[in-house]
């Protein structure tokens, strides 16, 4: 697949398909806190994975990476990244213990507990990227069953996507915002990555009406 940029038009119907998603996710979020959550995508751009490692935060910089298969009539992976920080407060006000830590020393029932919590966000963020995207294309797509890493970014982001980087060299980058209307804990900023196989990618673009 040859490098090339998106059109506005094209990041327009990304951003379209991103915001319901969001707005899906946000309601689901909104039930788990018990509070008002707002989430919107301010920007979608296709980018390589070297590209991928600098938007999160550069090779050495320590994230939470959960990485999903995607099953259906598109093939690929889905992966969410929040650096570790943002990813911590998250796991606090899920299991509504502002005591609670995550680094890469975390362990026990502490790391069970962070990794359920993170776990679930995952899951109800992928699950309705999916919805929409399924429901603006007509085709069947599932996630799988999480994979949760903490560490360097270059780390997680090599190992988690070895296996398709051995076919696709490209990334959907869907920039992600979390805000809570009661908090005054700023913004929470995530990236929802779709890498899908270069058949997918075609599937995906033709779907779409692009040529």
């Amino acid at each position: 697949m040859d490098a090339f940029h998106l059109t506005d038009l094209q990041k327009d119907i990304l951003k379209e398909i991103g915001n319901i998603g969001a707005g899906n996710a946000a309601t689901s979020l909104s039930q788990l806190l018990g509070q008002k959550i707002d989430m919107m995508v301010p920007n979608v751009e296709i980018a390589d994975f070297n590209e991928v490692i600098e938007l999160v935060g550069g090779p050495e910089q320590p994230i939470v990476g959960l990485m999903f298969q995607v099953e259906g009539e598109m093939t690929g992976v889905m992966a969410i990244v929040f650096d570790m920080r943002e990813a911590e407060y998250l796991v606090q006000k899920i299991t509504y213990n502002n005591q609670s830590r995550l680094s890469e020393q975390t362990e026990g029932a502490d790391l069970d507990i962070a990794m359920s919590a993170l776990s679930e966000i995952g899951n109800i963020l992928t699950g309705s990227y999916l919805t929409a995207l399924s429901d603006f294309t007509g085709m069947n797509l599932q996630p799988s069953v999480p994979h949760l890493g903490m560490d360097m970014a270059g780390a997680i982001m090599t190992m988690g996507l070895l296996e398709i980087s051995q076919v696709t060299d490209y990334a959907i980058i869907i920039d992600t915002e979390i805000r809570q209307e009661e908090e005054s804990h700023e913004n929470i900023n995530g990236n929802f990555l779709f890498i899908p196989d270069p058949s997918s990618f075609q599937k995906l673009f033709a779907k779409l009406g692009w040529n």
